[in-house]
């Protein structure tokens, strides 16, 4: 299947917003070693996307809480079916389906940005000043907007250049390896810490997962993930690790908003059964309850603070009653008692 209408709609709105740039007077000269009217439309490509998959990632967020909930009945079922694989997948499909519950909503926003992120290395690949002027036009481009975009710069570093460019494709783009290669390590890097932090936030929110499968995508998705970006990042063009790095500082923040907009229950799958925190539990019950989902902490992005505050201690009256038959003691040394027994 052809590709091409992803091209033709990356290179769409990357230059309607530079057009915009442009109406607005920010120079296509380089300030600061930088294009700024060329970067600022990768970054407002990311916001772009973002608001029209804004719907998915609230359906995500939705989907992830009816899959904690249903924990203890899968958990249920796997006690139930153990063994028997084939009926279990049958009995948990036909669960999903009662309860309305797609495991695989989770990743829909990830999905459906992945021919946004190959389109966009597409279309930075292609803008190589090298390429004969018929095929520079393509995908909706001028000549002048080729001509412009080709020699974009990031901090003098070409954004269609990238860490593993080959001597000859950089002197083709007029950089200088050195600079391309720090700063293509340094965007690198911190595509690596983003994508940590954006699967950590969320695991922080909703806990970890009891279910071995589960945790396992968990910690493949918190630790994989990033380490694999550590030799592809060097591939990817530093236009698109700009794209990457933009996209995972808007996923923090709208994780953050959306977490606090909608708070995961405190015990998913406690054995009261439902999904949030009996209003008279303590914390031994909390901590004796088994939940196949850890609760998750809150406190911003570190989750510094636990999201279930410790109860105030409670007085045993009982025990701080005198026993039958005991001599009362006065709290005080010559303060006449409330009630003094009559000789």
């Amino acid at each position: 299947m052809s590709l091409d209408w992803i091209y033709y709609a990356i290179s769409w709105i990357l230059l309607r917003w530079h057009a915009l740039w442009d109406a607005i007077g920010i120079p296509d000269d380089r300030v600061l070693g930088t294009n700024w009217s060329w970067v600022l439309s990768i970054f407002f490509l990311v916001v772009t996307l973002r608001v029209i998959l804004f719907p998915v990632f609230v359906k995500q967020i939705k989907s992830q809480r009816a899959m904690q909930a249903l924990q203890p009945k899968v958990k249920a079922l796997q006690e139930k079916h153990k063994g028997d694989r084939e009926t279990l997948q049958k009995e948990m499909m036909e669960l999903y389906k009662v309860e309305k519950a797609n495991p695989l909503m989770g990743c829909l926003p990830m999905v459906l940005q992945i021919p946004v992120f190959l389109g966009l290395f597409h279309v930075l690949r292609h803008l190589n000043p090298n390429l004969p002027e018929h095929l520079k036009t393509i995908y909706g481009w001028s000549l002048e907007q080729f001509t412009s975009a080709s020699g974009a710069h990031l901090f003098n570093a070409p954004i269609s250049a990238k860490f593993g460019s080959t001597p000859e494709e950089l002197a083709a783009l007029g950089a200088n390896g050195t600079t391309v290669k720090i700063l293509a390590a340094i965007l690198i890097l911190l595509m690596m810490t983003t994508t940590f932090l954006t699967s950590r936030q969320m695991i922080l929110k909703t806990g970890w997962a009891e279910d071995p499968q589960q945790k396992m995508v968990q910690r493949l998705m918190l630790y994989g993930i990033p380490f694999s970006l550590l030799i592809s990042g060097s591939l990817f063009p530093i236009g698109v690790v700009i794209y990457w790095v933009t996209n995972n500082l808007f996923t923090l923040g709208q994780q953050q908003w959306v977490l606090r907009k909608f708070p995961p229950p405190q015990m998913a799958g406690a054995k009261t059964g439902s999904g949030t925190r009996p209003a008279n539990a303590t914390a031994s019950d909390l901590k004796g309850a088994k939940n196949p989902v850890q609760p998750g902490r809150s406190g911003g992005l570190f989750g510094r603070k636990n999201a279930v505050e410790e109860p105030a201690p409670v007085v045993d009256t009982k025990a701080l009653a005198p026993k039958p038959g005991a001599k009362p003691v006065n709290p005080k040394k010559g303060a006449r008692p409330a009630n003094k027994p009559k000789g």
